[in-house]
């Protein structure tokens, strides 16, 4: 080809160019479109957030409401109340032993985590080591596979038999035992993630398997034992079915059996036992807003590979 031609093909080229250029849309978004698009998604995050939050604050909202209604009032099922009243707080302390209800329910709630921490720790470390331990753990998990109520006549007589009936020694125990496939599973990921050539060489410098656990891999897990300490706290807290069978007696009877003493023959007092609910969640709630931060880092660290 030619130079002239070669030339002609430039010319052409550049102007095919230049229509393109006039032809196509403008791609850069203006400083107005640009903020209002800013403005949209800040808006539609705000409404995301204030949903969510609103999902799980309203429950909570009207069970505030409902501690300052009367008995009509509630019977109404209105949001808010025209004539507040502080007759229910007074009242529902009055009618139970409430917060020494509270207390029995921490103090069961505390030491059965301790235990299911000191139980499922060293556990789910040995599991997770030993070359067919996946089967151990399955084997654990399972048993949440039947419903609860199928073990309460088992464990109803065998506590009566060791006499472990409306104790806090019994109470502890089977939440202990019945929080350790949760351990187990919570604790799984932390131990996975350390790696085993730090055992191998603490075996080789001499360490035992007891030495290695406690002074290598423990500090590596304290994150996670936290994390699963107070979920298991949480869940012993919460729990009703085995507490409603077990502790009957005042002297061990918690927050869970004792908020439905507030049903009586005829009617049920509502608004006090919207003030024992409200009483009760206040130290779990204060328990998980000090100890945010490990309870949230705990998971995602373990959660992450």
């Amino acid at each position: 080809m030619t130079a002239i031609g070669i030339a002609g093909v430039d010319r052409f080229t550049a102007k095919a160019g230049t229509r393109r250029q006039a032809h196509a849309p403008s791609l850069v978004a203006t400083p107005g479109a640009a903020a209002g698009w800013l403005l949209l998604r800040r808006a539609i995050r705000l409404l995301s957030i204030g949903l969510y939050a609103g999902f799980f604050l309203l429950p909570i909202a009207f069970l505030v409401t409902l501690t300052f209604k009367t008995r009509d009032e509630v019977l109404l099922g209105q949001f808010l109340t025209s004539k507040p009243t502080l007759e229910n707080w007074w009242r529902a302390f009055q009618f139970i032993n409430l917060t020494g209800f509270i207390g029995h329910s921490l103090a069961i709630a505390c030491v059965s985590a301790a235990v299911t921490l000191i139980v499922a720790t060293p556990a789910t470390y040995a599991v997770a080591r030993l070359r067919h331990g996946e089967f151990v753990g399955s084997f654990a998990l399972s048993s949440f596979i039947p419903p609860p109520v199928v073990a309460l006549l088992p464990l109803f007589f065998l506590m009566r038999w060791l006499g472990l009936l409306n104790t806090f020694a019994g109470m502890i125990v089977v939440y202990a035992f019945m929080n350790a496939p949760v351990a187990y599973w919570l604790l799984r990921g932390f131990v996975k993630k350390i790696p085993a050539a730090l055992d191998e060489a603490a075996w080789i410098d001499g360490a035992g398997f007891a030495k290695t656990f406690f002074v290598i891999n423990l500090p590596l897990l304290a994150p996670g034992v936290v994390a699963t300490g107070l979920i298991c706290l949480i869940l012993s807290y919460n729990e009703f079915l085995f507490a409603s069978l077990f502790a009957q007696d005042d002297s061990v009877r918690g927050l869970t059996v004792a908020i439905s003493l507030f049903q009586g023959d005829r009617f049920v007092n509502f608004g006090q036992m919207a003030v024992a609910s409200i009483a009760g969640i206040l130290p779990i709630y204060l328990i998980a807003f000090v100890f945010q931060n490990r309870l949230v880092g705990g998971l995602v660290a373990g959660s992450e590979k």
